[in-house]
Parts: C-alpha cells; structure tokens; sequence
C-alpha cells in the first residue's frame, strides 16, 4: 500500500494490517530492553499460578508491535509529521505464541489552521487468532497535505 496523505483518510475507511506471533523471545527482548522483569512476563513458575496460567506478554509490547504493524502498511510512510498521542486499553492478555492482527478504522480527519497539515485518528481493535479482542484504542496522528 502506498503512503495515504491527510486526504486519503476518510472517516470510516479501515485498513487491515498483517498479523504479527508473538514469542518468548519478543517479551525477554522487551523486558530487556524496557528494564520491566515483571515476574508475571519472565517466570512461568510465578505465572502459573496467576489467572494466567502461564506468562503473558507486556501490554506495552502489544501496543508497540501494533505500531510497527501501522508502519508495515505503508499507509504513513513519509507522510507523517507527528504522533500526537493516544489512548488505549488493555481488554485481555496476549500469550506467548499469540498471532495478534490489528484493524485500524479512520475516526476522524480534521483540517488545521496550517494548510500543509490535518490531524487524523485511527481507531484500532487488536484480535489474537481466536478472534478475541485483546487490545483496543486510537492513534492521533498529524499528517502532510498533498498541497
């Protein structure tokens, strides 16, 4: 797919993206790199006791790999100034080994003061491959104008 200028986004258009394993190699490499050992992510002992049963990914890992997963579109590249924020919610765990697919649905498209520029938001549901909804939110992103 080839980069989407702000006025390509059209509000209630979705984007699918690719889906994405993740493995216990992606949460070590996380917990690494974030410095959070949470014993709930690293020790399958401790997790199987929790609700769990097992370990679970990080929701931070999760939600990054959505946005790598955004990026693998095309759909903003070159053609984002900022990321301006988001919200977003944690609805159920993503295990080792989960396929996690995300759905991004243009919410909004709002022109700015500058005509270089509008601000778009990107509603997304992040799935697993039993089709559970294990994460969800929007993206606020400013984008360039074709003009």
């Amino acid at each position: 797919m080839t980069a989407w200028y702000f006025e390509d986004f059209t509000p209630g258009a979705i984007i699918p993206t690719v889906r994405r394993t993740v493995t216990e190699a992606d949460v070590m490499a996380f917990a690494g790199l974030s410095g959070d050992f949470n014993v709930l992510h690293t020790d399958r002992v401790f997790a199987a006791e929790t609700q769990f049963g097992e370990p679970i990914a990080h929701g931070l890992l999760g939600l990054s790999i959505v946005s790598g997963l955004m990026h693998q579109t095309g759909v903003i590249n070159g053609t984002i100034i900022a990321f301006l924020g988001l919200t977003w919610r944690f609805t159920a765990p993503v295990k080792f080994g989960d396929t996690i697919a995300a759905e991004m649905r243009v919410r909004a498209a709002k022109e700015t003061s500058k005509p270089d520029r509008g601000v778009v938001t990107l509603a997304f549901t992040v799935t697993n491959q039993r089709h559970e909804r294990v994460q969800d939110g929007e993206f606020t992103l400013m984008m360039r104008t074709r003009g």
